[in-house]
């Protein structure tokens, strides 16, 4: 079972692209046409950081990030 991590989504006006970014893993990103888009690329980016980081044995973070409204 994957883990839930939250991802933020937002407008790139350098890129022209919807980014969404995984805060409770460095480097996890990916982006899309809509935001739907992004969150659909941001998944596959998570389920591809974590299997990366278990081939090469380095630690998974646990879901850790909760956002402003939520704290």
């Amino acid at each position: 079972m994957i883990p839930h991590y939250h991802i933020n989504v937002f407008w790139s006006e350098e890129d022209g692209v919807w980014i969404a970014d995984v805060p409770d893993l460095k480097h996890c990103s990916a982006h899309g046409a809509t935001p739907h888009d992004a969150i659909a690329e941001g998944e596959i980016a998570i389920e591809e950081w974590l299997a990366s980081a278990t081939a090469h044995g380095d630690t998974i973070p646990a879901p850790r990030y909760r956002p402003a409204i939520y704290a």
